[in-house]
C-alpha cells in the first residue's frame, strides 16, 4: 500500500474515531436537555450498581462512562451515605460496567477497520492484537487494585496513622523498594507486597498475580505469531514491533524483583524505536501507588492525526527559558551536568498529535490530556522521550460537558461569559493556547532532573506533588517570559485557563491518584491570592477576580520567582516535602493551605463541591454560544 493510502486511511479511522466520541459525548446533551429516555445505559448503569436514581448520581454516572472519572460518583455515594467500604465495592462494579461498555466500543473500532480493509493487514493485526491484550489487562486491573491500592497500601497508612514519610522509611528500612539501575533504590515498581509470617515481602507480578499475567502473556505472544506471518510494507517496522511486545513478555515473566526495572527499561528502548503514527502505550506511569510507585496498568493504541503537524516551536521557546533561569540560579555552574541532561533529553524529544483510539486496564479509569514518557530516565538519556498530544480530545469534551452551577457560583458569570465564547467560537486560539499550557507542561516535566532525581527528592514520597506544578509552570514561565512576543494575544485565555485549573483542581481533593494535580492546584492559588489576582471575602462567601495589567504583572513575576526557587531546589535534589510544606502541609488526611485566607476558600470551595458539584446550570445555556 502506498504512503498516501495509508495515511487517507488513519484520517478515516481518526474520524470514524472523533464521531464515535462525538455520539457517546451526546449522553451529556440529553442529560443537559432533560431527556432521560435516552439515557437508558445510565438507568441501566444505576440498576447495575443497586442504586436509587437521582439527579446528582445521573450526572455522576453520566461523567464516570463519559469522561471516566469517579471522583463525583464518590462524593455522591458518600452523601448517601455508604461506607468506605461500600463506596471502594461499587467503585469496582463501576469499573467494571464501564469498561464493559468502552470494550464494545473498541470492537466497534476494530470492526469498522476490518470491514473496510483499512490500513494494511499487518495494522490491522496490530489493532486485533492491543484489543486482545486490552481484555487481558482489563481483567487484571481489577485486582491489582484491590490488592495494592485498596489492600496494602491502606494497611500501610493505617499503621502509620497516615504518616507518609514513616511509611516511606519503613519501606527503606525494610528493603521492600524494588531496585532499579546500578542497584540503587528504584523510582517506580513493578511488583507488590504481601505479607508472609506477619512481615511484608516484595512479589513480582508473575508471582502476585499468575493467573492474570500469564493470561496477558499469552495474548502478547499470540500478537507476537499473527505479526510473524505478515509484512509491514509502509515503515517497515515490523521487527520493531516485534521485539517490543517480546520485551514485555520478558518483563512480564520476570520473577526477580530486583530485575524488574532493567526488564521494563529494555520495553521502553524497543518502544523508542517505534516511530509509526500508530503508537502503542504500556505500563509506563505511577501515580496511583502514592508509595511504592507500583506502575499502572495502562495499555492502548493513539493514532497521530495526519493533519496536526510536528513543530519544535514550543520546545524552542522552553530551551530559552531553561537557558535564561539556569544562568541566573546556577551562575557557578554547579550543577551543569543536570542542565545538560536536561537539555539533551529535549533535542530527542518525538511529538505525537493525535487521540486516543483504544484503551483499556487502568485507562476506563481516566486518559491523560497529554503525556511525556518514558519516566526512567537512564533510558531517556539514551533514546529520549516521547511526547503525547490529545487537542482534539479535549477540545471535544470540553465542548461537551454541561455547565455546572458550582462554576457560576465560584467563579461568576462574566468570566465565565467571556471563556465559553472562546471555547466555542475560537478554535484556533484554544489549540494555541493548548500548545502554551499542555504541550508546554510536558516539556516542563524534563527540565531540571537528571536519572536520579526523583527516587532521592522522593524520600517523604511527595515528589510527584511538586513536580506537575514545576511542569505545568516551565510552560508559563517559558510563555510569560518569551522575547519574540509572537503569542502575546493568547496572554488572556491563558490565565483565564489557570485560573480555572487552580480552582477546579480543589474537587480532587479526595481523589489519591490525582492528589499530584490538587497539590498543584493549591501552589498555583497561593502565587493568584499573594497577587490579588484572586481575593476571597470569606464572610460574604464571594469569590472576587481582577484580571488587570497590574495584577497580571505581578503574577508573571510571582511565577518566573517561584519557578526560579523550585529549580534550585531541583538542582540541590532537596526533599520535595520541604518545599512543598511552604504552600501546604498535610492535616489529617489531606494537604491544605498554609494561608489561612487560601484554605478557607479551598475549604468552603470543598464544601460546596460535594454539596451542588453534580447540578447544572439553569442559567447559561451552550445556545448562547453556539449558532
Amino acid at each position: 500500500m502506498a504512503m498516501e493510502q495509508f495515511t487517507n486511511d488513519i484520517q478515516k479511522l481518526y474520524n470514524y474515531i472523533t464521531e464515535q466520541k462525538s455520539n457517546i459525548n451526546k449522553l451529556y446533551k440529553y442529560l443537559e436537555d432533560g431527556k432521560f429516555d435516552n439515557l437508558t445505559v445510565i438507568d441501566n448503569f444505576a440498576v447495575n450498581l443497586g442504586l436509587t436514581m437521582s439527579d446528582d448520581l445521573r450526572m455522576a454516572l453520566v461523567t464516570r462512562l463519559v469522561s471516566l472519572r469517579d471522583d463525583n460518583l464518590v462524593q455522591v455515594l458518600k452523601k448517601l451515605p455508604k461506607s468506605d467500604d461500600e463506596i471502594i465495592t461499587l467503585q469496582e462494579k463501576a469499573y467494571k460496567f464501564v469498561s464493559k461498555f468502552w470494550l464494545e466500543v473498541h470492537q466497534n473500532t476494530l470492526n469498522f477497520i476490518n470491514e473496510n480493509n483499512l490500513l494494511t493487514p499487518f495494522y490491522r493485526a496490530v489493532f486485533n492484537g492491543v484489543y486482545e491484550v486490552g481484555v487481558a489487562m482489563t481483567s487484571w486491573q481489577t485486582s491489582w487494585t484491590a490488592l495494592i491500592i485498596n489492600g496494602v497500601n491502606k494497611e500501610l497508612s493505617s499503621k502509620f496513622d497516615g504518616d507518609d514519610t514513616k511509611v516511606m522509611q519503613y519501606l527503606e528500612d525494610n528493603k521492600l523498594f524494588d531496585l532499579g539501575h546500578d542497584g540503587e533504590i528504584a523510582d517506580r515498581s513493578y511488583s507488590m507486597l504481601v505479607q508472609k509470617d506477619g512481615k511484608y515481602e516484595s512479589q513480582s507480578y508473575i508471582k502476585a498475580f499468575k493467573n492474570e499475567v500469564t493470561n496477558t502473556i499469552d495474548m502478547l505472544e499470540n500478537f507476537v505469531d499473527n505479526l510473524i506471518e505478515l509484512e509491514d510494507e509502509v515503515y517497515g517496522s515490523k521487527w520493531d514491533y516485534i521485539l517490543y511486545i517480546q520485551a514485555i513478555v520478558k518483563a512480564l515473566g520476570e520473577d526477580k524483583c530486583d530485575t524488574l526495572v532493567s526488564r521494563w527499561a529494555d520495553v521502553d528502548r524497543a518502544w523508542m524505536k517505534l516511530k509509526t503514527p500508530i503508537q502503542i502505550g504500556h505500563p509506563l506511569e505511577y501515580y496511583e501507588d502514592h508509595f511504592r510507585k507500583a506502575v499502572a496498568l495502562e495499555w492502548d493504541i493513539r493514532l497521530t492525526s495526519p493533519t496536526l503537524q510536528n513543530n519544535n516551536n514550543r520546545v524552542e521557546k522552553l530551551k530559552l527559558m531553561f537557558n535564561e533561569i539556569y544562568s541566573v540560579v546556577d551562575i557557578t555552574e554547579e550543577y551543569k551536568s543536570i542542565y545538560d541532561f536536561s537539555l539533551k533529553s529535549l533535542d530527542k524529544v518525538q511529538l505525537y498529535l493525535g487521540r486516543p483510539a483504544l484503551f483499556f486496564g487502568a485507562e476506563f479509569n481516566g486518559l491523560f490530556s497529554a503525556q511525556v514518557v518514558p519516566n526512567d530516565e537512564i533510558v531517556s538519556r539514551e533514546e529520549g522521550k516521547k511526547i503525547f498530544a490529545f487537542s482534539d480530545e479535549i477540545l471535544q469534551g470540553q465542548r461537551a460537558k454541561p455547565f455546572l452551577k458550582l462554576s457560576r457560583e465560584i467563579l461568576g458569570q462574566d468570566f465565565l461569559t467571556e471563556d465559553r465564547k472562546a471555547l466555542f467560537t475560537q478554535s484556533d486560539k484554544w489549540h494555541q493556547v493548548y500548545d502554551i499550557t499542555t504541550i508546554g507542561h510536558e516539556y516542563g516535566h524534563i527540565l531540571w532532573c537528571d536519572e536520579n532525581t526523583e527516587a532521592v527528592m522522593n524520600k517523604g514520597g511527595n515528589f510527584k506533588n511538586i513536580e506537575e506544578f514545576k511542569a505545568t509552570t516551565g510552560g508559563l514561565v517559558s510563555f510569560f517570559t518569551d522575547s519574540a512576543n509572537d503569542e502575546s494575544d493568547c496572554e488572556r485565555q491563558v490565565l483565564m485557563d489557570t485560573v480555572k485549573r487552580a480552582v477546579g483542581l480543589i474537587g480532587w481533593m479526595e481523589v489519591d491518584e490525582v492528589q499530584p494535580y490538587y497539590c498543584e492546584g493549591l501552589i498555583h492559588l497561593s502565587g493568584l491570592f499573594e497577587t490579588s489576582v484572586l481575593f476571597w471575602d470569606n464572610e460574604n462567601k464571594k469569590l472576587a477576580i481582577n484580571m488587570n495589567d497590574e495584577k497580571i504583572k505581578a503574577l508573571k513575576q510571582w511565577y518566573v520567582n517561584t519557578y526560579s526557587s523550585l529549580a534550585v531546589h531541583y538542582l540541590k535534589k532537596n526533599e520535595a516535602t520541604i518545599w512543598l510544606n511552604i504552600y501546604a502541609i498535610k492535616e489529617d488526611k489531606y494537604f491544605m493551605p498554609v494561608d489561612d485566607n487560601i484554605k478557607a476558600f479551598v475549604e468552603y470551595y470543598f464544601t460546596q463541591y460535594k454539596a451542588i458539584g453534580q447540578e447544572l446550570d439553569s442559567e447559561d445555556k451552550k445556545s448562547n454560544y453556539i449558532n
